[in-house]
């Protein structure tokens, strides 16, 4: 497969997937925010006003706050939309430096370039799968912990940590071989 190819089919594929997913979970989120933010500063107005319809009124705004709130608590929308938005930047920017040969590309081959891209994107996808995983199945462990005190994950964090950590593998392995090659010169 040449570097342009799994451009055009994975790359572009995932960032195009990673955007319309974020696009999603952005206006999930704000929608269920503002349907909680809104509701709950009126359900006390509604309670106060001395009208046949207002403890009505009360009711289903109460409800539908509650259900706004549960179902941000259960399907995670935020943290969703910055794992995905983070994943689709992040994919972006390997492009970038692909193409341009800067950062973790710097020095290298045509082959050797190629190879890291498709391992950083790859890995990438695996984390950005890893944290979305995570956010839904350990959501509720992380609203314990902030009951709790304890500082909560920062799962949007996961997809960055995990391509820094292989951009220093790059890295490290860029300066060993300029080390070799500077003892065999000598």
């Amino acid at each position: 497969m040449t570097p342009q190819r799994y451009i055009e089919t994975r790359v572009e594929q995932y960032q195009e997937w990673y955007d319309a997913k974020a696009t999603r979970m952005k206006a999930m989120h704000l929608r269920m925010r503002t349907v909680s933010v809104v509701g709950g500063a009126l359900v006390p107005v509604f309670v106060n006003v001395d009208l046949g319809f207002a403890r009505v009124t009360a009711t289903v705004l109460s409800v539908v706050v509650v259900a706004a709130v549960s179902l941000e608590s259960v399907y995670r929308y935020r943290e969703q939309w910055k794992n995905y938005r983070s994943t689709e930047q992040l994919l972006g920017h390997e492009r970038v430096y692909f193409e341009t040969r800067v950062g973790p590309y710097r020095g290298l081959s045509k082959r050797e370039a190629f190879s890291v891209l498709v391992a950083r994107v790859e890995k990438a996808i695996a984390s950005e799968n890893s944290a979305t995983l995570n956010v839904m199945t350990l959501g509720g462990q992380a609203d314990s912990d902030v009951q709790a005190g304890v500082p909560a994950t920062r799962t949007e964090s996961v997809v960055v940590e995990s391509v820094r950590a292989e951009s220093v593998k790059v890295a490290r392995a860029r300066s060993d071989e300029d080390a070799r090659s500077g003892e065999g010169g000598a």
